[in-house]
């Protein structure tokens, strides 16, 4: 199977995080994997969504890429705000996200990159 890549860039406003829901969901849809499967990849794209609006200022844009092939889907988002520069963070609902994420996912990091902070997935299809 060849692995494709979709870039989607949205307002970082939660009323985008059912586009951002719904693309992964047809993304992974498509594979005919089984509901479950589907079902964990939408709570983590959610709760990625959710970190990723927390960290960026009001006005700002929230970046996602998703692969597809080779048996698993991976979304990465980013660049976020560096902790130390984000004020008024709920540390608390991010700690909440980051348990989450680490559930449902079969691979999860906070990876800090030159240009910020970035939050990795990746579940695996097969």
């Amino acid at each position: 199977m060849a692995t494709d890549r979709i870039v989607l860039t949205v307002p970082a406003r939660e009323e985008y995080a059912r586009t951002v829901r719904m693309t992964a969901v047809a993304l992974v849809g498509r594979l005919g994997v089984p509901i479950d499967l589907v079902d964990d990849v939408r709570i983590a794209v959610e709760e990625a969504y959710v970190f990723a609006v927390r960290r960026k200022q009001p006005g700002g844009d929230v970046t996602f890429t998703f692969t597809v092939g080779d048996g698993r889907f991976t979304c990465e988002v980013g660049p976020l705000a560096d902790a130390l520069e984000t004020e008024g963070t709920d540390e608390s609902g991010e700690r909440y996200a980051a348990f989450i994420l680490d559930s449902v996912c079969d691979e999860f990091e906070l990876a800090e990159q030159p240009d910020g902070m970035h939050v990795r997935l990746c579940k695996y299809l097969a």
